[in-house]
Formats: C-alpha cells, sequence, structure tokens
C-alpha cells in the first residue's frame, strides 16, 4: 500500500546509515518492527507486575529435577 509521510530527512538518513540498510524503506520497515515488538514487550511487562507469585515455590528445586 503506497504511503506518503513527511519524515524528517535528517532523521531517516541517519537511520539508513545506523542501521546500515540499503534503502529507506528498510530503514522505516525495521523501525516499526522494533516499535512493535517493543510494545509488545511493555504489554508482557506489565502481565508479569500482576503476577502474584507463591512464597513456597522454591525455583532453585525445580532446576535439579531431571
Amino acid at each position: 500500500m503506497p504511503t506518503n509521510l513527511a519524515i524528517d530527512d535528517r532523521l531517516i538518513e541517519e537511520a539508513v546509515k545506523v542501521g546500515n540498510h540499503k534503502t529507506k524503506k528498510d530503514a522505516v520497515t525495521e523501525a516499526l518492527q522494533e516499535y512493535i515488538q517493543k510494545r509488545k514487550q511493555l504489554k508482557i511487562k506489565k502481565l508479569f507486575n500482576s503476577v502474584v507469585y507463591e512464597k513456597s515455590y522454591d525455583y532453585k528445586k525445580q532446576r535439579k529435577v531431571k
């Protein structure tokens, strides 16, 4: 889907150089993928902050199970 965006030329050129991309499209695509991944990780982190762990659980004991 063709999209016209007004992106700061300085930023896009720096992203191309820093990411060693061949094209502006490659740089933007990777930036969007990283943005999406980061947002998903933040949601997962928020979920883990809401988990209540059982105090008697011994995770070290589980490491010894073979």
